[in-house]
């Protein structure tokens, strides 16, 4: 009989082949869209409209998955499962980053048109480690992580990152509204494939050695004292976690800005369905991540509005919102 976290990878796994499915599909089905149009188009597919579909499926699985394990590396490192790259303000944060760095010369109207990964990602990761750094040095009481304060100052944070952001795209009247809808998180048409696959090696990568240190993730939950016990080197582990995480979330928001509560979201719920392991955790999470960032890029643009399509950070919101307040009312430990 399968074991109860392989049966939650499963599910996790056609959750997110269901998404893909579900976005390549949206806006009428594939025999639909006329063949000819795809003449001269050198994509992956003959057709262009399912080009830009599959591009936007595949930059959402990454966004996602990025979002989802930078949740629980976040998550762990703080023993707190309120921890995330929004919450902590590491998202924000690296919008800053991306929106400073286009105030000081590059032309650019989303994060990675005009001016690609190079010159969007270090600002980025700048930012979220900047935001990060600060919110982990103002939540701490004698030398020790206050877990209420950790949310408080990740909160301000992140609200003071928004607020410089906005007045940066107040200076910029020319680009800065372009870049408004990017900044509320939304994937963009024009993300191309080597966009998404840089940025997926990246995740990919990130992923891998954070699931090899799953064992030692699984101890310094624990406590300090059962993590030595069992050889665990907890200042590598930190700042793994740390800069794992920071380079995560920069990624997700150069593809598609601050897109909310997803990495408070998947880890939470798979932990309850899969258990406390983090190895099976970070995969589970990853599948999730991308599984919900696409089904919310699919119904964002199913839903038609007068004044143009709704961020995907709305939908996310609605859904992360109640569920923080549930999480806040139980108050559950996090193993």
């Amino acid at each position: 009989m399968p074991s109860r976290p392989a049966v939650v990878l499963l599910v996790c796994f056609l959750l997110l082949a269901g998404a893909v499915v579900a976005r390549i599909q949206a806006g009428g089905p594939i025999e639909d869209v006329p063949q000819g149009a795809g003449e001269g188009n050198r994509g992956l597919f003959k057709n262009p409209i399912v080009e830009i579909r599959a591009q936007r499926a595949a930059a959402g699985v990454v966004v996602g998955g990025a979002l989802a394990v930078a949740g629980v590396m976040l998550q762990c490192l703080f023993r707190n499962p309120l921890a995330s790259p929004d919450l902590l303000g590491m998202a924000s944060g690296a919008g800053l980053g991306v929106m400073a760095a286009a105030y000081v010369g590059f032309r650019t109207t989303s994060a990675v048109s005009e001016v690609g990964l190079g010159a969007t990602g270090p600002p980025a990761l700048f930012g979220a480690l900047a935001a990060l750094g600060l919110t982990y040095l103002f939540s701490q009481r004698r030398g020790f992580i206050d877990p209420p304060s950790l949310l408080l100052v990740g909160v301000i944070v992140g609200v003071m990152a928004a607020s410089l952001t906005q007045f940066i795209q107040y200076l910029m009247p020319d680009r800065g509204m372009s870049a408004g809808r990017w900044l509320l998180g939304a994937i963009g048409d024009d993300i191309s494939w080597r966009q998404s696959a840089m940025v997926g090696a990246v995740v990919v990568a990130v992923a891998i050695v954070t699931g090899r240190l799953g064992p030692w993730m699984d101890a310094a939950t624990l406590g300090d004292d059962e993590a030595r016990s069992v050889g665990v080197r907890l200042g590598w582990l930190r700042s793994w976690l740390f800069t794992g995480s920071a380079v995560l979330a920069a990624s997700a928001v150069v593809l598609a800005g601050p897109i909310a509560f997803v990495g408070l979201i998947c880890p939470h719920l798979v932990r309850l369905a899969a258990g406390p392991s983090h190895r099976a955790l970070i995969v589970g999470s990853a599948m999730a991540g991308g599984a919900l960032v696409v089904w919310a890029d699919t119904m964002v643009r199913t839903i038609e509005l007068p004044s143009g399509r709704l961020p995907i950070s709305v939908l996310t919101s609605l859904i992360g919102g109640p569920l923080l307040i549930v999480i806040l009312r139980r108050r559950e430990p996090l193993a």
